[in-house]
């Protein structure tokens, strides 16, 4: 029996994949080197498409990296001498901040409740902010800011770049990219891919901050990404297979819009399901709740339970993490997620639900 993986990531691979990696791997393109004409031409292609699927604004650069957590040092190293501040509710927003802290120590943040909205009025940022970081989605607790708070910092902190982390979103949600200078996600998530690769998306204003400040002494600074990006090369080797799914993917995937749509159409279905059945969501208020991982909160018996029968079940379903560690498990609604394999997992939970209570 094969396990669906629910995991919030690395989670389930589209099915194509297996095909795309053969057509790979029959193109010889993985035997050139990354200055080659045929990866320019690979780079570009897949720039473009993501610019064309997750409407990207034209003039925003996209840089290939590593994952999710080199883009905090890509940063932290670019901006040395900005003072970051981070607003953040969870585990990964905090070690954003504490990373930071690490390399240079000019930070600070605000945490605030996983309950309530983030209200922008109790915030006090620092007058000398030049980074304000944000996370999205926080994989932790399964919370979402929304574009319109996102846009109301953005409107009150002109001068400021705003930084997000949404690993747990792009490629799934539709997000207003003017609203954000830098954003960053790993493709292990919404993007149906193995874990190895990350996207970061960068407006005009970011890259010229970076070329005020000149820090250009590591080898993924973003001013020595940016140039290398502008004959679509990368500064270092890159996941040169990771590049090749992802461009085959987005031929794959319908835009943004649909796919936004259906998630979080589905998201509401599930957590209603779910309620139905018996679970609690971590998360009280529906516009709080994260679209694309559903965090539910049971005893630390029944989430041991609950997860162990799951994967007799076939399906693999995700640990609490941080602070919800013992208390919580995790299901992933990512795009590559059928509708049918959802179903299969709420009636699956439906009925083990019956024997929890």
């Amino acid at each position: 029996m094969q396990t669906i993986s629910f995991y919030p990531g690395p989670s389930k691979v589209y099915p194509q994949v297996k095909t795309f990696m053969a057509e790979a791997m029959d193109s010889g393109l993985l035997s050139r080197n990354h200055r080659s004409p045929e990866f320019v031409a690979l780079s570009q292609e897949t720039v473009l498409l993501l610019k064309q699927k997750l409407n990207i604004p034209k003039n925003y650069s996209i840089f290939f990296t590593s994952s999710a957590t080199e883009c905090w040092e890509v940063l932290a190293e670019s901006y040395l001498d900005a003072y970051s501040f981070h607003i953040y509710n969870g585990a990964f927003g905090e070690k954003w901040l504490n990373y930071r802290k690490k390399i240079r120590g000019n930070a600070s943040g605000q945490r605030f409740h996983t309950q309530r909205q983030l209200g922008i009025k109790s915030l006090t940022i620092p007058e000398q902010s030049e980074l304000i970081c944000l996370t999205q989605c926080e994989t932790s607790n399964s919370t979402q800011l929304k574009n319109k708070q996102i846009r109301k910092i953005k409107k009150q902190h002109t001068q400021a770049l705003i930084a997000i982390d949404a690993t747990s979103s792009m490629g799934g949600i539709e997000l207003e990219w003017s609203y954000g200078d830098i954003w960053f996600a790993s493709v292990q998530k919404c993007f149906g891919l193995p874990a190895g690769m990350a996207l970061m998306v960068c407006s005009p204003r970011a890259i010229e901050k970076a070329q005020e400040m000149q820090h250009n002494l590591h080898y993924n600074s973003l001013l020595f990404m940016s140039e290398k990006m502008r004959e679509w090369q990368t500064t270092y080797t890159p996941n040169v297979l990771s590049i090749f799914l992802l461009n085959r993917i987005l031929k794959h995937v319908p835009d943004i819009q649909t796919t936004s749509t259906l998630l979080k159409s589905r998201a509401s279905y599930m957590y209603q399901e779910l309620q139905q059945a018996g679970f609690q969501a971590l998360i009280h208020s529906k516009r709080l709740r994260a679209d694309t991982v559903l965090a539910i909160k049971a005893s630390p018996q029944q989430v041991t339970y609950i997860k162990n029968q799951a994967l007799k079940a076939g399906f693999l379903l995700g640990n609490g993490y941080g602070t919800w560690k013992e208390i919580t498990f995790r299901i992933a609604n990512f795009p590559a997620h059928t509708d049918e394999e959802v179903h299969a997992l709420l009636k699956f939970l439906k009925e083990e639900g019956k024997k929890c209570q």
